[in-house]
């Protein structure tokens, strides 16, 4: 029996939409969310004209929205949003995807730039590994930044090497939908883009 592992990102990929903005329009609702968005879109705009790297605007987003509130009200408004929104947000086609590779004895990892707090909760229920970004708290609050690196790009193949021996397997299989999972197909002997869609 042939020894694999399959990388699945989930933004996009596992699910139809961006679960960042999900959880904050769940956390704050619409009219607290689009008027947040509007007072730090400089950021986002200084973003894509390549003035400042993508970790510096996500962290303009997580400080404005998250900043301060303590830990245990945050895991818990992440484990609500797990258990009544992200359902609604899971594409069929790539839990069939999943469910296969689990038959032929893969190993099966999330990775993702969205913060593990909100995905934690559903990968331990599915059974499934899980590297995603990891939220920086001090004094048991969120400070609004980062720990480490998000994890995209060449990050999620640094945190890949790091955890996993990828010799070690016949076949390697990876899956992702933007330019920032690219680095990461590179590692598969079958990469999958947008295969879900």
């Amino acid at each position: 029996m042939k020894n694999r592992i399959a990388f699945f990102d989930f933004d996009g990929t596992i699910t139809t939409k961006d679960t960042l903005l999900a959880f904050i329009l769940f956390r704050t609702g619409v009219l607290k969310t689009y008027l947040g968005m509007m007072l730090i879109s400089p950021y986002y705009i200084a973003y894509l004209l390549k003035i400042i790297p993508v970790q510096t605007a996500k962290e303009k987003v997580l400080k404005y929205f998250f900043k301060n509130i303590p830990v245990e009200k945050f895991q818990s408004d992440c484990n609500e949003f797990v258990a009544t929104i992200l359902p609604s947000l899971l594409r069929p086609k790539a839990l069939h995807e999943m469910d296969l590779l689990k038959e032929k004895g893969a190993k099966i990892i999330v990775i993702s730039a969205s913060a593990e707090n909100w995905l934690q909760p559903w990968t331990q229920v599915i059974g499934v590994d899980l590297i995603a970004t990891r939220l920086e708290t001090r004094n048991g609050r969120i400070t609004g930044k980062i720990n480490g690196k998000n994890c995209r790009g060449k990050e999620k193949v640094r945190r890949i090497l790091q955890s996993y021996d990828l010799a070690a397997y016949d076949e390697v299989y990876c899956y992702g939908d933007t330019k920032g999972d690219k680095p990461m197909l590179q590692l598969a002997t079958f990469a999958f883009y947008k295969p879900f869609r």
